[in-house]
């Protein structure tokens, strides 16, 4: 079946579309969770994919994964059970945080992913997933993972309610509550912007210091010191030489039901690209430590064209953290539109220089 086939057919789905939350039955925790087993080990055969060439398993598949699997496990929460389809359409609204407490994911051994809807909003749910790898028979922690997941209509064009979330133990009352505290804190985020808000008195203090220890102080005593007299510390290097692109053609192999490009396959080539600049920037191998705040602003199309620019913005010791902005090239109107804001922490095996901005932007 064709994409505008399957439209067609999930335009009849809006009479199944509830008018408010309150008609919708509440669920539990446990009612959405779910165990799914990749079988790296018990399956060579699967491994090809996602094995990168330090044999070990590929992170932006498993980006990949984790997306799917948080899209499936709000389908499972939302799921009516005198409902063949569901009329809702789930799509990733942001990656809140991604903690990995191991540097390596073997890719001969069995992975486990587990999750469930911790919060629900009134269109809007928060799933969180672990994942634990198989070793000498036990399942061992690698990474937790919160993400963020909203409910649109048939045609995902506009917010559907969700099914209400009812803690039952103490122990689930805390969770939902860090829930709560999870969106308040994202509101606050969203409003602090530098473009809306002026920097705070320390964070003025921290870049009044970087632009001092950068200012080339040899001509102080001729008296020529001006902003433009500037000079790079020991062992640093200037933000604007630590970058690295990339360009992906949104080929209809990448794409949903509505046309549009899997948010894993986005997450996935940022990765790669933070990755490599992390790579280039500390000159050895890179290793995930987390990921944070994936913001997904507005759909990539299919055909279009995907700029990702990859960014050093802080360093310490052997720690690099990089941004990655990624944005949609029209060719006809020449227009840029961002898409999706990365940031990914990364500790190298060695330690690395500093970075150093030389502009206020």
């Amino acid at each position: 079946r064709d994409h505008v086939q399957a439209m067609q057919e999930r335009k009849a789905l809006h009479t199944l579309l509830a008018k408010r939350q309150e008609d919708l039955p509440p669920r539990r925790m446990k009612d959405s969770y779910l165990e799914v087993i990749l079988p790296l080990g018990s399956q060579p055969e699967i491994r090809e994919k996602y094995l990168n060439v330090h044999n070990s398993v590929r992170f932006g598949r498993i980006l990949e994964d984790l997306d799917s699997l948080g899209v499936l496990i709000c389908y499972t929460h939302t799921k009516q059970e005198m409902q063949p389809r569901s009329p809702l359409s789930i799509v990733t609204a942001l990656v809140d945080k991604i903690n990995l407490c191991k540097k390596i994911i073997y890719p001969d051994c069995d992975i486990k992913f587990t999750g469930n809807v911790s919060w629900v909003g009134k269109t809007s749910m928060e799933v969180k997933m672990h994942m634990l790898q198989l070793h000498d028979g036990e399942y061992s922690p690698v990474l937790d993972a919160t993400f963020v997941m909203v409910a649109r209509d048939p045609e995902n064009k506009r917010p559907a309610f969700v099914n209400p979330l009812v803690p039952e133990t103490p122990e689930e009352e805390e969770i939902f509550k860090q829930g709560e505290l999870n969106k308040l804190k994202r509101i606050d985020f969203s409003t602090a912007s530098l473009l809306k808000m002026a920097p705070t008195a320390e964070e003025r203090n921290i870049v009044h210091d970087i632009f001092l220890n950068t200012l080339d102080t040899r001509q102080e005593g001729e008296g020529t010191v001006s902003f433009r007299s500037r000079k790079l510390p020991p062992n640093s290097v200037w933000m604007e030489d630590a970058k690295l692109k990339g360009l992906q053609i949104c080929h209809p192999q990448e794409r949903n039901i509505f046309n549009r490009i899997f948010g894993g396959f986005l997450m996935r080539k940022a990765f790669e690209l933070g990755w490599a600049t992390a790579c280039s920037y500390g000159c050895s191998r890179p290793f995930i430590v987390s990921v944070d705040d994936i913001m997904f602003q507005r759909p990539v199309e299919v055909g279009s064209l995907l700029l990702l620019s990859g960014q050093v913005c802080y360093t310490e010791k052997n720690y690099i953290q990089v941004r990655v902005h990624s944005e949609v090239y029209d060719a006809d109107t020449r227009e840029h539109q961002t898409t999706n804001i990365f940031h990914f922490t990364f500790v190298s095996e060695n330690e690395v220089p500093r970075v150093v901005p030389k502009t206020y932007g």
